[in-house]
């Protein structure tokens, strides 16, 4: 939590102090595992501000209960400042806070009615109701390849999810070929050996040689 609280003050501060208020190039964080790293220093407050310098948090969390624990008031903050929210999957408590979120559709309803005696009558009773958009039970056993995505001042969207492997770079990564594994400790060896070369091996260089015997022996 340090880290990212220094990261965010520094950039704030870069952006006040050489660039007008806005950095140049968009910096967007991307806060894996967010209630692991403990809790940022007046986050709610940073959170409010970053957006303005160019800059963006993207919070990921297994539930929004995790926030509310570790943010307690301050959560709702948190929330309100975020423009999107991704939805890939949950029950309990998610599943009720998002069908909360998208709301209420209108539905048509019908009822027909038939009286029978002396004489038989009909009756058509039409009204319009509120139905959640999605119940907790639909929301519980959504399809893993589905999504809800809900943007600000927009109806939300019941979407498929993203397939990884047909990203055009995808080749890229260690799960399309073992051979793009980053090895962290082959990385460190390369780095310190750097590090303890004068001189790169394919860099050119004069070499003196200077004699210092005559100097030795006029000072005994």
């Amino acid at each position: 939590a340090m880290l990212q609280s220094q990261l965010i003050n520094l950039l704030c501060d870069r952006a006040d102090d050489k660039y007008g208020g806005r950095l140049p190039v968009h910096v967007r964080l991307i806060l894996d595992e967010f209630a692991n790293i403990g809790q940022i220093p007046n986050f709610d407050k940073l959170i409010a501000t970053i957006r303005s310098r160019e800059i963006s948090a993207s919070i990921i969390l297994q539930s929004q209960s995790q926030l509310k624990a570790i943010y307690k008031d301050a959560a709702e903050i948190i929330s309100d400042n975020c423009d999107s929210v991704l939805f890939l999957s949950g029950r309990g408590k998610n599943a009720k806070e998002i069908s909360d979120a998208l709301g209420k559709e209108t539905i048509d309803s019908f009822n027909t009615s038939e009286n029978r005696g002396s004489q038989t009558s009909h009756g058509l009773n039409y009204q319009k109701l509120g139905k959640a958009l999605m119940s907790e039970d639909e929301i519980a056993i959504m399809d893993g390849g589905r999504c809800i995505l809900q943007l600000r001042g927009v109806r939300p969207f019941f979407s498929e999810k993203f397939d990884i492997t047909k990203h055009p770079h995808y080749k890229y990564l260690a799960d399309a070929d073992k051979k793009n594994t980053f090895d962290v400790d082959r990385f460190l060896s390369t780095l310190r050996r750097k590090r303890q070369q004068v001189v790169a091996q394919d860099e050119s260089f004069d070499l003196y040689e200077i004699d210092l015997s005559d100097e030795s022996a006029a000072t005994e």
